[in-house]
């Protein structure tokens, strides 16, 4: 029997005998994801829905920063994570890092310029179609940003999904903040690089196998809520034909 093949064999069976060790580091990588991509999340829906019908000077530069910051390397901005909450950094009195709160803050800084700028487009998409009613009718930007935000709240859902998608495949920034230390921050990414480099074969198959399934069932539920979106898109057109005629 080949190597992948008696590799897969006790991946599955490690995945489905509920082996404590694999399920901790999957429910830790859900919760420090889930964490960060609220926070992020929080913040990039409200700046930018304002972003999406603001107006001002210097916008076409903010918008060139905040593109070029959705190719930021992880490893990057975990490296900007780390200078900041070492000893010696500005914030190394918190004593955050080398724990649960470090990667949370480093994955949230690495999804909040992916949810700002997706949340951006979806409502100046919004805006040209329907700003200048909203506007006729004395709406303000920023309510107009948050009407606009609500009535595209299913896309925005997709926002969130890929958010959280974009958190939980990263490695390189909770790697350095983290350190991947075994029953406090090892994450499915991390643990899949370090036991592929121990050949410890089996236990990463596994996570790398959760993972995958994970991420295919966001695109999964995204794929949908666009479906179900067009379904109800659909219909409100033809009650609207309806109607006028």
């Amino acid at each position: 029997m080949s190597t992948l093949t008696e590799s897969a064999s006790t991946a599955l069976q490690l995945t489905f005998s509920a082996d404590p060790a694999l399920w901790t580091i999957v429910g830790r990588s859900l919760s420090v994801s889930a964490t960060a991509c609220l926070l992020a999340c929080g913040a990039g829906l409200v700046l930018g829905a304002w972003l999406g019908v603001a107006r001002f000077s210097g916008r076409g530069a903010v918008l060139a920063v905040l593109n070029s910051l959705l190719a930021v390397p992880s490893v990057v901005v975990g490296l900007l994570v780390y200078l900041l909450l070492s000893r010696s950094g500005p914030l190394g009195s918190w004593g955050w890092l080398f724990t649960f709160k470090a990667m949370v803050l480093a994955q949230a800084m690495l999804v909040l310029p992916v949810a700002t700028a997706l949340t951006r487009q979806v409502v100046e998409d919004a805006d040209r179609a329907h700003g200048e009613q909203l506007q006729s009718l004395g709406a303000r930007p920023l309510l107009r940003s948050l009407l606009l935000a609500w009535d595209e709240r299913y896309a925005l859902l997709t926002v969130l999904l890929a958010s959280f998608g974009r958190a939980i495949s990263e490695v390189g920034a909770v790697m350095i903040v983290g350190g991947n230390i075994d029953g406090f921050t090892r994450v499915m990414t991390t643990a899949i690089a370090l036991e592929t480099s121990k050949g410890d074969l089996p236990l990463a198959l596994a996570l790398g196998m959760i993972l995958l399934l994970v991420v295919l069932a966001l695109n999964v539920v995204i794929a949908l809520l666009r479906r179900w979106r067009e379904r109800v898109d659909g219909g409100l057109s033809d009650l609207s034909v309806g109607v006028a005629a």
